[in-house]
C-alpha cells in the first residue's frame, strides 16, 4: 500500500507514473466516488507535459490527449450501463495509438486487458488516500515509481 496525504500527493505521484508510462498501456482506476482517481490522472497528464484544464470525461466518456509524448485516452467508464455500448468507445483500437487511463474500469467485466496496471483508491482514516497496486508481468521492472 501506498499512501498519499492528499491532493497534492495524489497529483505529484501520478507524475511519477508518467515516465514509466509507455503506448499500449493501460491503467485501470478503481475508487469510489472523490477517491482521487482524477487527481491520479491529473498527475499523469501533467507529468507527460499537459497544461490545460483536467477533469474526468464522465459526460463525453472518453477525452484523448494526442499531443503529449505519449498520446493518452482518458476514459471514464462510469456512466456506461450496458456491455454494448463499450463497443462503440473503440478502446481496443485506442489502446493501439495510445495509453489508456480507465476510471471505473469494473464497467470492463471480463473484457479488461489482463496486462492491464489495477490501481486502486479509497479514503485512509486520517483524510489521505491508501493506493493499492495489481501490477502484471509486463509492468515488470516499472512498479514502484521512483
Amino acid at each position: 500500500m501506498i499512501s498519499l496525504a492528499d491532493a497534492v500527493a495524489t497529483e505529484a505521484f501520478g507524475a511519477k507514473i508518467a515516465p514509466l508510462l509507455r503506448r499500449h498501456d493501460v491503467i485501470a482506476l478503481s475508487g469510489d466516488l472523490g477517491a482521487g482517481k482524477t487527481t491520479l490522472v491529473r498527475g499523469i497528464l501533467r507529468g507527460l507535459g499537459f497544461e490545460g484544464e483536467v477533469a474526468s470525461p464522465t459526460f463525453p466518456i472518453v477525452q484523448p490527449y494526442e499531443e503529449l509524448q505519449i498520446p493518452v485516452w482518458h476514459v471514464d467508464l462510469y456512466r456506461i450501463e450496458d456491455p454494448a455500448e463499450l463497443e462503440e468507445l473503440a478502446l481496443d483500437e485506442g489502446r493501439g495509438a495510445a495509453a489508456l487511463l480507465i476510471e471505473w474500469p469494473e464497467r470492463l467485466g471480463a473484457a479488461l486487458w489482463p496486462d492491464s496496471l489495477r490501481l486502486a483508491l479509497r479514503r485512509a482514516e486520517d483524510g489521505g488516500r491508501a493506493l493499492t497496486a495489481d501490477v502484471p508481468a509486463s509492468w515488470g521492472g516499472r512498479w514502484p515509481p521512483r
